[in-house]
Parts: structure tokens; sequence; C-alpha cells
């Protein structure tokens, strides 16, 4: 089929190559000249996994991308509206790219389109579409509205969308949920999945994924309230950790023990300094708006965004306690991305974490293998950015891991002790154990688990500056 993907962000993007991987004829439009112009000559924007190989496989053959958004709608069958829906002052999703995309869309229709929502956006955006439609000129007969909220996880998106748990479709006749099951067709047989150069399947894929049709208004629904349950997890366990801390239990096998629950389970289980990126804080927030509308005073919502926003408190102040005091120390700061293997920087909690103790007037050096060129844009020169992990930690006070990062799990602790000016390692994401800390002679300080606090003198460190 004819894909028109609107849209050129993690969702579109991925989008639109996983669509033309599974066989479809893809052009992936965007406002941003740039932006396209970019895309087209070679570049991919975004850390993830497998997305260079697919722009790659497809770009120019089944995959185009273009500012055109008018003639990419007239040659299409299905229109995707994959453009940002990020939340304003009062915590209501701004759904201003959707109605610019709708409007567009009803100027450019020269037959029946199926447009697809798949931004995620408050319940009943599907019948404001359908009404914009109309009011901008288009028969009720000339087109379809579907609800498809895509459920991919940053750093792993392209196998999330080649390998889904569920599919919702939210659909109002018969037609409209053919052709969706049409657009998915080679992940719902598993033809897929045994095709040649097919993208290599997760350990716990399911073999046929959950395929789901109902109404828009449910799927709408459905999508909001699942960002909302797993930023809820976040925080139960996150606020589970500030009693561990305080009555000496270790928070990890709190973990291991509630999430081998079968009825819970371990995922989105895991204490820290919070969570981040661009779904959970916005949806969220639209999400208590959505039920402040209805007349549902959602407190649990409120609880929930409460607990992180403690969180990141509660690590700064880890932090100062740790040093006594934090004004002119030069701290080494790991993990910069909201989340590791990806490169998004937006409501990361690690550059939250940054901007507090920037405040108090530290000096900081970070690191992070993705995310260094978007950390600019935002921190700009505040901060000291080092090439490598271990250039970042030469002669700090101590070291932040901010970003659950694999690499960041493997560092050479001997030589970590032998770098910094103090040993002392304070751990947002817990990637470590206190045992490997005290054997290795370090400091250590991380959530919801008793500090390892090391009182022998320091040795003397040789050679600092000659790193590599």
């Amino acid at each position: 089929m004819q894909v028109a993907v609107i849209g050129c962000g993690y969702v579109g993007l991925v989008a639109a190559a996983c669509l033309a991987e599974l066989g479809h004829d893809v052009i992936c439009v965007d406002t941003d000249r740039e932006k396209i112009t970019l895309l087209n000559s070679g570049e991919s924007l975004i850390h993830e996994e497998y997305l260079p190989e697919l722009l790659c496989r497809h770009r120019g053959k089944r995959l185009f991308f273009s500012w055109d958004l008018e003639e990419a709608v007239r040659q299409s069958l299905i229109v995707i509206i994959a453009v940002g829906t990020p939340a304003n002052e009062s915590g209501d999703a701004d759904l201003s790219y959707v109605e610019t995309a709708t409007r567009e869309i009803a100027k450019a229709l020269n037959s029946h389109k199926t447009i697809v929502e798949k931004s995620t956006v408050p319940v009943q955006t599907n019948a404001w579409i359908e009404r914009a439609m109309a009011l901008n000129g288009c028969s009720a007969s000339d087109f379809d509205v579907v609800s498809n909220p895509e459920f991919l996880r940053e750093g792993t998106a392209v196998t999330d969308f080649l390998y889904p748990d569920r599919i919702i479709v939210g659909s109002r006749n018969h037609r409209a949920a053919k052709l969706m099951r049409q657009l998915y067709g080679k992940l719902l047989d598993g033809s897929y999945s045994v095709g040649e150069g097919a993208i290599p399947a997760p350990d716990d894929a399911a073999s046929v994924p959950l395929y789901m049709d109902t109404s828009p208004e449910t799927s709408e629904l459905i999508k909001h309230a699942s960002n909302a349950f797993l930023a809820m997890k976040i925080s139960f366990i996150n606020a589970v950790s500030v009693i561990a801390e305080a009555t000496g239990a270790d928070i990890e096998d709190v973990r291991v023990g509630l999430g081998s629950d079968k009825r819970i389970g371990s995922a989105f289980l895991r204490a820290g300094i919070g969570y981040g990126g661009s779904c959970f804080p916005k949806d969220v927030s639209a999400f208590q708006a959505i039920a402040a509308a209805c007349g549902t005073d959602f407190k649990l919502l409120q609880d929930v965004r409460q607990i992180n926003e403690d969180q990141l408190k509660r690590f700064v102040a880890m932090v100062r306690k740790a040093l006594w005091t934090v004004k002119g120390k030069r701290l080494a700061v790991l993990g910069l991305a909201f989340k590791s293997d990806t490169d998004d920087v937006r409501e990361s909690p690690a550059i939250k974490v940054i901007r507090e103790l920037l405040e108090q007037e530290c000096q900081i050096t970070v690191y992070d293998p993705g995310a260094m060129e978007r950390a600019r844009i935002v921190l700009k020169d505040s901060v000291n950015y080092a090439a490598e992990p271990y250039l970042a930690m030469n002669d700090a006070d101590a070291l932040l891991i901010l970003t659950e990062w694999k690499e960041f799990a493997k560092l050479d602790l001997t030589r970590v002790r032998t770098l910094l000016k103090y040993p002392i390692v304070l751990d947002g994401r817990n990637l470590y154990s206190p045992g490997q800390m005290r054997e290795a002679g370090l400091n250590y300080y991380s959530i919801g688990r008793p500090p390892v606090e090391v009182l022998h003198p320091v040795p003397a460190r040789a050679n600092v500056a000659k790193i590599g």
C-alpha cells in the first residue's frame, strides 16, 4: 500500500522505516526542510538500533522523504499522523500540530483516505479529527479516521514495532478495520520474522501479537492508561526505596521479590532517579487533565508526578550529604539521556540533576555515549564535555552515574578509584552491587540501599593526567 507519514520525529521516522520494511511504499513528510534534506542525504537524525540499517535499505526505493504534504496525501491510501503533542502550561496535550496536519490533509483530499492517528492524544481526539475534516469541507464518505497508538520504547523502537506485544486499532467501520489488518499483515501472520534479512527478534518476542479491534475512544484510552500505569510502577518502587533506605533494607532484593509475582511483574520496577523522556511526563499530566475534564480527581496521578519530582530532590540531597558541601566541587557525571540506548534528553532526570547542582555552583564534566550533541543544545557551555568516561573522572571530587548505559556498569573500578580525587560514587541507577564497590575501596551511595563507606585512607594517585 501507499502510505504517507506526517512527522519525522521518533514515532514518525520509525513507523515510516518499519512500514517500508514490511513492503509498503512510504512517504515521510515534515515541515522542517533541513530535517528532510538531512534524511535524504543519508542521516538518521535519532539514535535507534537498526534504524540506520532500515533507512539505508529502503531510502529511495520504498521510503521517501518530502516537505510536500499535499502531494504525499494525494499519492497515498493511508495517511498517518505522527506529529508531536507536547504538554502545555496547564498539563493538557497541545493538539495544535494535529489540527494543522488535519487541515492540510483535508485540503489535499482527492480520493478516499484512511487517516491514522498514531500520536499520543487525549480520548475523543479521533472524533475531533472527524469534525475538523468536515469543517474543512470534506464529506464523511471521503475518509475514515482510525486510532492506532504506538507502543514504542526509545532505544528499542524498531524491534518494538516489528515484534509488538499488541496492535490496537480503534475504528468505526469494517472497511477501515480491514485495511489496518492488511497494513500489519506480515506481523499478524508471522511471515515477516522468517523472511530473508528480517531484523532479529528480541528474545522475549511474542510469536504473534495480540490484535485488538475496538472503538477509537477505547484505543486512545488504552494508550494513555498504559503510559500512566508504567509511570506509576516507577514511582511506586521509588517510594518503596525511601522506606528501604530508612530501614536498612535492600531495594534490589525487594524488587526481585516483588517482581517475581506474576500479577506484578518486574518490568519498570527498578528504583532510580525517576522517569523522563518525551512520553511519561506529558502523558501523565495529560491523563490527569483528561480525568479532571471528566469530573474525576485522579489523585493517584498527582502522587505519581510528585514522587518522581521528589526522587530527584532526594538524589541531590544525597550528593550534598556525601560531599558535605557541594559549592565549588568538581563532579564527573556519566549519563545525559533520559534512559540508555537513546540520544533523547527531553525531560531527562540526568539533565535536571545537573542543572540543580550547577545552581549550587558545582563544576561538572559530563559524558554520554549517545546524547552528547543533543545535551550541548540544552546545557551549552555550563558544563565540560569529556570524550570518554574516564576523562570525565580525572581529579573529580565524586562520580555520579545518572543513566543506565551498559558500558557504565562495566567500568574498571580500580581505575575509577585512582582517577577520582576522593573515592566517592553516587549511583542513581543502581548499576553496581554494594559488595563490588566495597571490594574496590569506593564509598558508594545508591537508591534504596545502605551506603558503603570506606574509612581507610585513599592511596596516592599516580599519573592521573595520562589517561586514554
